[in-house]
Formats: C-alpha cells, sequence, structure tokens
C-alpha cells in the first residue's frame, strides 16, 4: 500500500513533454517515411527473392550446364540410394516367408529367394529392362537388349541410365518374390526355375510396359490417337500397387490354385475346429520381415520419383506411407480380434499382414493423396488382408503367406483408391522438382468418375491379362516330366525333413 502512494506520487512529478508544431511535423514526416522506406523494401522483397531461390510457379527456370550436372548427379544418387532400399526388402520377404512357413519349409524359401533374385538380374539385364522401359510400341519395348544402346539418361529424368536399371531390377525382384510366397511347401525347385525365367523375363517387363513404358497404351491412355482417346485421363501408378504388386499377387493365385494345396492342409470349410492355416513356425522372424519390408518401402515409394529435387514429393510420400501401414495394421487386427479364429485375442499373423497390406495400397496413389486419405486407404487396406484370407479358406486355395490377399487384392484396391482420394492438389514429379499446373482429383475431391474409370480400366487389364497368362505358363510347367514340373513328389512333402531334405538335402534347424 505504501509502496502504491510512493509511485502514485512519483507519477504525478513526472514531466510532459511538449513539442512546438514544427517539430510535430519533422516527427510525422520521419515516421512516415520510415514506413513508406519499409514498404518498399517488403514489396521488392516480394518481387525479387522468389526469382532468386527458384520459388516462382509460373516463371521458367534456365539452368547452366553445370548446374544441370548437379542436379542429374543429385537425382541419381537418390535412385541409387532408393534402389538400396528396394533390394533391402528381399531379406524382408526372406524373413517373412520362412517365418510364416512350416519347419520342415524353410531352407526351400531361403533357396527360392535367392535363385529368384538371380534369374531376375541376368533376364532383366538380358531382355526384361528393354521389354519394358525402351521405346516399341504400345505392347512392347524392342531396344537395349543387355543394355547396349543406351542414352546416358533415362528419358528425362537426368538418372543415369544403368542406375535406373538397378533401380527397376529391385522392383522386378520384388514381383518375383511376391510369386513364390503362395507356392510354398510343395513346389519343385526346378519347377521354381522355369516359372520363375517366365514371370522376369517375359510377364513382369512386357504387362509393366503398358503402364511405365515411355510409349505403353495403359500410359498413353486417354490422349488423342491412343487408346480410349476421349476418355481423357491416363492409367497411373506412381510406385507399382498394379505394375509390381497385382502382377506378383495374381501370379502367385494362379501357381497355388494349379499346385493345389499342400498334403494334410485342412480348411477351415472342411472342419471348423482342426481346420485353417498351420501356424507359422517362427512369428518372430515374420515380423522382423515384416518391419525390414517397411524400412525398405521408404525407398520403394518416396524413391519413385527419381528425384532429388522434389523434396515436397519425397516427404508427402514418406509420410503417406507410413500412416498407411499404421492404419492397415490396425484394420486386420480389429477384424481378427472380433471376427477371427483367435476370437478374443489380438493375431499377430493378420496385424503383420495388415500393415503389408497398407503398405501395397498406398503405393500407387501415395503422391496425389493427403494424409487423411492414406489413413483410409490404408484401414480398408487391413480390412481387404483379413477378407482376402479367409475367402480364399473358402476357396480352399492354399496361400501360405498371404500372398494374394496381401499383394493381389490390395494391389487392386490401392489402384483404384487414387480415383477416389487424389486430393486435387498435386500433379506430377519431375527432374526439377514438382509440376502441380494438372493436379489429379478423385471422386471425393470434385473430381467426378473419370480417374476411377482410368484406374479401373487399367487395373482390370492387367489383374486380368496377367492371370490368363500365368495360368498357361503353370499349366504347362506341371505338365512337364519330373524334375521340371512344378509340383515335387507326393513323398518330397511327406518324407522325414519335407522339402527341405527331400530337395536341398538340409535342414534349417538341427
Amino acid at each position: 500500500m505504501i509502496l502504491s502512494k510512493i509511485l502514485r506520487k512519483e507519477a504525478s512529478f513526472s514531466p510532459r513533454v511538449t513539442m512546438s508544431p514544427s517539430e510535430k511535423m519533422k516527427l510525422f514526416l520521419a515516421v512516415f517515411s520510415g514506413k513508406i522506406i519499409g514498404m518498399g523494401m517488403v514489396i521488392a522483397a516480394m518481387i525479387m527473392l522468389p526469382g532468386l531461390i527458384g520459388l516462382s510457379a509460373n516463371a521458367a527456370e534456365v539452368y547452366t550446364a553445370h548446374e544441370t550436372a548437379i542436379i542429374n548427379s543429385l537425382n541419381t544418387a537418390w535412385v541409387l540410394v532408393a534402389a538400396a532400399l528396394v533390394f533391402g526388402m528381399q531379406a524382408g520377404f526372406v524373413m517373412l516367408e520362412a517365418g510364416f512357413a512350416r519347419k520342415r519349409e524353410t531352407v526351400n524359401v531361403l533357396i527360392e529367394c535367392i535363385l529368384d533374385t538371380a534369374i531376375c538380374g541376368v533376364f532383366f539385364w538380358a531382355i526384361g529392362y528393354a521389354f519394358m522401359f525402351s521405346s516399341g510400341n504400345g505392347f512392347i519395348g524392342y531396344h537395349w537388349f543387355f543394355l547396349q544402346g543406351m542414352p546416358a539418361t533415362y528419358g528425362t529424368t537426368g538418372v543415369a541410365i544403368l542406375a535406373h536399371w538397378i533401380f527397376q531390377f529391385a522392383f522386378a525382384d520384388t514381383a518375383s518374390t511376391i510369386t513364390s510366397g503362395a507356392m510354398i511347401g510343395r513346389t519343385s525347385f526346378k519347377g521354381d526355375i522355369l516359372y520363375s525365367i517366365c514371370v522376369t523375363g517375359f510377364i513382369y517387363p512386357v504387362i509393366g510396359h503398358w503402364a511405365w513404358g515411355p510409349d505403353g497404351f495403359l500410359a498413353l491412355m486417354g490422349t488423342p490417337g491412343h487408346f480410349l482417346p476421349t476418355l481423357g485421363q491416363c492409367f497411373r501408378d506412381f510406385a507399382g500397387s498394379t505394375v509390381v504388386h497385382t502382377i506378383g499377387g495374381v501370379i502367385s493365385l494362379a501357381g497355388a490354385i494349379v499346385l493345389g494345396p499342400r498334403i494334410g492342409r485342412v480348411f477351415l470349410r472342411d472342419d471348423k475346429d482342426k481346420g485353417g492355416l498351420p501356424a507359422p513356425h517362427s512369428l518372430p522372424l515374420a515380423a522382423l520381415g515384416a518391419f525390414l519390408l517397411w524400412f525398405g518401402w521408404y525407398g520403394f515409394n518416396p524413391g519413385s520419383t527419381l528425384s532429388a529435387m522434389d523434396y515436397d514429393g519425397i516427404g508427402r510420400v514418406a509420410a503417406n506411407t507410413t500412416i498407411a501401414a499404421c492404419t492397415g495394421t490396425f484394420g486386420a487386427m480389429i477384424l481378427a480380434y472380433f471376427f477371427g479364429l483367435t476370437k478374443g485375442k489380438f493375431d499377430t499373423s493378420f496385424s503383420v499382414n495388415g500393415l503389408l497390406g497398407g503398405l501395397v495400397a498406398i503405393t500407387c496413389p501415395c503422391y496425389w493423396v493427403s494424409p487423411l486419405g492414406s489413413a483410409i486407404i490404408g484401414l480398408i487396406a487391413g480390412c481387404v488382408v483379413f477378407g482376402g484370407i479367409y475367402l480364399l479358406e473358402y476357396l480352399r486355395v492354399d496361400d501360405p503367406v498371404g500372398a494374394f490377399s496381401v499383394h493381389g487384392l490390395n494391389g487392386i484396391w490401392g489402384t483404384l483408391s487414387l480415383g477416389l482420394f487424389a486430393s486435387g492438389q498435386y500433379g506430377a514429379t519431375g527432374a526439377m522438382g514438382a509440376d502441380n499446373t494438372a493436379p489429379v482429383t478423385g471422386l471425393f475431391y470434385g473430381g467426378g468418375l473419370s480417374v476411377l474409370e482410368a484406374q479401373a480400366i487399367g487395373s482390370a487389364i492387367v489383374t486380368i491379362v496377367t492371370f490368363a497368362v500365368a495360368m498357361v505358363v503353370m499349366l504347362i510347367v506341371s505338365k512337364l516330366p519330373y524334375p521340371w514340373k512344378l509340383r515335387i513328389e507326393p513323398h518330397g512333402e511327406t518324407c522325414e525333413g519335407g522339402i527341405d531334405v527331400f530337395e536341398h538335402g538340409s535342414k534349417a534347424y538341427y
């Protein structure tokens, strides 16, 4: 109280500053001039800075040869890093498939994955890359065999063409490895050699050319003079929900159908008490494999920009990939908890396949959707995994790892989801950065049905043709004399040590 009185008393004696009219005018002019100068500096900065730091959306940017070389080097380095991540997914596939298999099938899984990679490398070098990525016609490329006669960089990407080959080899290897997942435990090793050659040398690259080739008929669909010109939309598959996962998943389904189930396999439709997939021999191995696959997907999806300059696109794709994997886990886990065989329990196998289903589904639309859209896409993908696994169980198709449900069905769902959830903000990636002048807009964002229609047409064509060709290949191989036929002898499955000892003379565990 005393202090407040003292302060009020001192304030009452504070001297008032008085100014003459001329001094007031000088102060006014000084303040007004400062504001005008400040506004001028702000306006000048707004005009000049975008040009200096390259943020202008409309101005055409011109780069010197030295700057272009630096940008090309950065893009090439980014693609090589992404290729290493995608190739590292092979370790994840080995662990996932071996973990879900029975103990007596483990060695067979290991050597098949190694063999598929070796076959893919040779045939993608000799003919696969030429069929898929060289110019030709709407159905197949016919240049660059054995990587001869190629330009220094791939198209307009600025990426060294051999770096692009390594990146795409890792993708082809993924499709090949997916194929073996539904055929575990009863495929002869030499039969595996034959169908792997067909997949990596012909089926994957030729059909892949349709969507990803420089003149593929699905890539150019909707443009004047090409397939369905009045549609006005091309088929889009940013990182391979259709090209990699649907193709791999559908081939695996064809193989599982032709092979038939493993000896002794009991389905739920036959016995509700004893039916269902045999228990995985190592869930820790399968879960670790799933996490390695998730890690590799950060090369699979963000790397498909082929551009280190599209920093915004890379970040968005990585975030969408993460969110879809998380919600995919929830989708499969929740359905398994309420409706699965382990009702009232949280099932690890479904959770693992749910996160993979989310990753597969977001692979196509990851560049064009928002985080909210990716969350919904992933959640539905987890539900698709659950439904697909029980659908095959009802149809008596033996798919030990859920390859068709995870990759085939969610490859289709992810491709269609672009036509629903494309947010209308993003256009195309490019060597120098993003080009959003022609954004892709899905049905739920006011874009109508055109994008969805294009996606449905492309997905249907790839799915149907792949399944038909794969069935022919599998049936032909299944009719060959042993040991080249598709399925091993019954004794090879039932003998002590199973297919591991019969085909490879060793066990995984002693």
